[in-house]
């Protein structure tokens, strides 16, 4: 299961992205926000990351104004690996060597067609574990 959140500097993105999962016919949960009201982006990051934590999703997307701020919340929760990118093969990579979970995308910094294109190279890379375990290792003690 793949869960989305965004602050109202990445709602629209997020609107786009959920169109797209949907078209693809993938599931996901939206934890908010739901207008372009203004909202904390870290009481929507918390709640992204709660989700993946207590394993009812596998994988997030964040989306705010630059990812930034959204990754760095998300990164100060235990069992989150958050990375905030802008091309599509640190989206790949960030899966395959950091087993990221969590994808962060500013709304306001990229266009929608790159933002689906790393979207989708962001899901469809698995962790190659071996050597890029260990390092993971490292990091999560």
């Amino acid at each position: 299961m793949i869960v989305l959140g965004s602050d109202h500097g990445g709602f629209e993105l997020k609107e786009a992205i959920m169109k797209h999962l949907k078209e693809q016919g993938k599931e996901f949960i939206d934890v908010g926000c739901y207008n372009t009201d203004s909202v904390d982006y870290p009481i929507i990051a918390k709640k992204l990351c709660s989700k993946i934590t207590s394993k009812e999703a596998e994988i997030g997307i964040l989306c705010c104004g630059t990812g930034i701020g959204m990754s760095m919340v998300a990164n100060k929760i235990r069992g989150i690996r958050a990375a905030c990118c802008s091309d599509t093969f640190s989206a790949r990579l960030t899966r395959m060597h950091n087993n990221a979970n969590v994808l962060c995308l500013g709304g306001r910094v990229l266009g929608i067609g790159l933002a689906l294109d790393l979207v989708d190279n962001f899901l469809n890379a698995e962790f190659e574990g071996g050597r890029h375990q260990r390092r993971v290792d490292m990091f999560e003690d």
